[in-house]
This record gives C-alpha cells, sequence and structure tokens, in this order.
C-alpha cells in the first residue's frame, strides 16, 4: 500500500464513481519498489463489481491517461501474467499511444479499428492464425471484444468479455444509475465524521493515509446502511473500542468487528424487549397446622366428605374443642 498513490488517486476529478474506485484500489496494490500487479480476480473482488465491468472502467481510466496497461508473458512458458499497471504519477508514464506490433506491423490504439493492407493481416488468412508475438493471446486485431472469437484455451475468460460473469441484480422500482450510487442514500456527514474521530483519539490535522478522502467515509455508512446502526452507536461503538485497544485503529476495517458485535447485541436487546413478561408463580399454600379446625370446616361444610377422612381421635378433639356436634357429625355419616 502507498499513501502517495492513494492520495494521487482521490484528488484525480471529473470520474465516475466506480471508475474512481477501481483506480483507488489499483493505487492501493501499488508497491514503490515494484510497481502494480494485481489480478483482475483480485481487482474485482476488492471493488465489488464484475470482471466485465472492471475491464470497462480499465478502459476508461486508460482513455483519460491515468493509466497503462501492459500485458506480461512469462519467457518460459509463454504463460500469461498478472497485467503491469502503470500509473499516471510514476516516473516517466506515458499515456495509451500508437503501439503497432513489432512483427506483423499493424496497429494504432489497441482500441482502434483496424483498417491497414489486407495482405499484411487477412490476404492469406495467417494474422487469424497467428497471435501478435508480443502478447500471445488471441486474434491480433481483435483481442478484447464485444463479439464472439476464441480466446486463449489457457485463459479463456481473460480476454473476451463474458456478460455471465455480471452478478444479478434485483429490478428496482425508480432505476438508479451507477455513478449515482453514491446519492442513493444519505451520505455521513463532516460533523459525524469528525465525531467518529475525535472518539477514536485521530487528530484531523494530521490524518492517516487510510483515513482520508472518500473511501473511509463509505466504509462507515456501510455500519449504518448494512448492519443496522445509527451514528450515535457507532460512535459509542468506537469509543469502546479504545477501551481495549491503546492505539487508534489501522484504517475503518480494523473496526470491522466491534460494528458487528454492536449489531448483534442491538438485534439481541430488541429480542428481549419483545418477549413477554413472565407470569409471577402462585404463591405457595399455606401449611395446615390445625388438623381439627380443618376437619371440622370440611364437616360443616356442605362440601363432599368421604366417611372414612375423619378418624375418631380427630371426632373426638373435635366433640372436646366444640367445633362441631355430635347430630351434625351424624348427619354427615361420621360415627
Amino acid at each position: 500500500m502507498s499513501h502517495e498513490a492513494t492520495n494521487w488517486a482521490i484528488k484525480q476529478r471529473g470520474l465516475k464513481p466506480t471508475t474512481k474506485i477501481v483506480l483507488w484500489h489499483l493505487c492501493d496494490r501499488f508497491n514503490p519498489d515494484y510497481g502494480c500487479f494485481p489480478s483482475q480476480d483480485r481487482l474485482a473482488h476488492d471493488c465489488e463489481i464484475s470482471r466485465s465491468t472492471l475491464n470497462d472502467h480499465l478502459g476508461q481510466l486508460e482513455a483519460v491517461g491515468l493509466l497503462r496497461r501492459v500485458p506480461r508473458l512469462d519467457p518460459v512458458t509463454k504463460r500469461q501474467l498478472p497485467t503491469r499497471y502503470i500509473l499516471g504519477f510514476e516516473p516517466g508514464f506515458t499515456p495509451v499511444a500508437v503501439v503497432p506490433c513489432p512483427e506483423i506491423g499493424h496497429g494504432e490504439d489497441e482500441r482502434s479499428e483496424i483498417v491497414d493492407d489486407a495482405n499484411a493481416c487477412t490476404g492469406d488468412g495467417m494474422a487469424n492464425a497467428l497471435p501478435c508475438p508480443d502478447f500471445g493471446h488471441g486474434d491480433c486485431a481483435r483481442a478484447v471484444s464485444d463479439f464472439p472469437a476464441d480466446p486463449c484455451p489457457e485463459n479463456a475468460e481473460s480476454r473476451v468479455r463474458n456478460p455471465d460473469t455480471n452478478p444479478v441484480r434485483e429490478p428496482l422500482s425508480k432505476p438508479v444509475k451507477e455513478e449515482e450510487g453514491a446519492q442513493a442514500r444519505e451520505a455521513i456527514s463532516d460533523a459525524v465524521f469528525g465525531d467518529l474521530l475525535d472518539a477514536l483519539g485521530l487528530d484531523p490535522d494530521a490524518l492517516p493515509g487510510w483515513w482520508q478522502g472518500w473511501p473511509p467515509r463509505l466504509h462507515v455508512q456501510r455500519w449504518r446502511d448494512e448492519l443496522g446502526l445509527t451514528e450515535a452507536e457507532i460512535i459509542a461503538a468506537a469509543e469502546a473500542s479504545r477501551q481495549e485497544h491503546p492505539e487508534p485503529p489501522d484504517g475503518p476495517k480494523a473496526l470491522d468487528r466491534a460494528m458487528q458485535r454492536a449489531a448483534q447485541r442491538k438485534v439481541e436487546d430488541a429480542g428481549r424487549e419483545r418477549q413477554k413478561p413472565k407470569a409471577a408463580p402462585a404463591p405457595a399454600a399455606k401449611p395446615i397446622t390445625d388438623l381439627p379446625a380443618f376437619y371440622a370446616d370440611l364437616v360443616n361444610s356442605d362440601r363432599y366428605l368421604p366417611v372414612s377422612a375423619i378418624s375418631n381421635t380427630m371426632r373426638d378433639a373435635m366433640l372436646a374443642r366444640g367445633l362441631v356436634t355430635a347430630e351434625r357429625l351424624r348427619e354427615r355419616g361420621v360415627r
């Protein structure tokens, strides 16, 4: 990662949002000592777009002179290596211009239509069979195309656009253009972002590169829109994270775990609030301490009384205390 490269990408103006995201991730993969060699799968994953869409935006960046793509081959196996991306701030950078094929001799810009002498390319049909000796893949005239072609059998999807790789998207009630995606939802305000930086102990006048520009704001916006956290809850989770980690985090990605835990706690708290309170347990029955009084109440009432329920001792105790009469006992069948 190069802070100089990512800062340069952020300063570029006049690009569509997705195109700028592609440029930023390219610069994020730039190494000052070795250059920029990310694979298309890696770039497409970082930008969250398909390879087909990625190539469209790379072509736009190359057309406006912000980068130049240099295909590479393994000198021994002739297999295609990850493309070398030369970025506009690198010393000696020159935009894409006339780059003819050194042996077949065509070519203007790789995106222009070839209208040279027919004998040079199609006179004997050999140009369609022989690939460009520098690149070694595909048809020299149509290396990148929206039309059916025969790509390199070892790298079948690297040169020919495959629309089937585009992700399926649900239809929208109101169409939103890709470049307007950042405006489809309310962005994080400067005040909220400043409060987040204060909670993390970061100095707004000396921010590290990974907290500069719009990418960190977009990351914070995803916490709000995808995890369901409010802006106040995001700031509270950031403050709590500093209690566990004394040093400020290296970019918003370092806070993803903390934000996910905060969102999980929010869901659990909401579930507990929805649960009905448990009914209070019924009070325990008081123990019977005065058996003669208990049985006397049963005899004097009209409730069912089994004849064998009262023993002779209990009968005598009730009579001795005057709780029942002998006549009432005979009426109830107690002798």
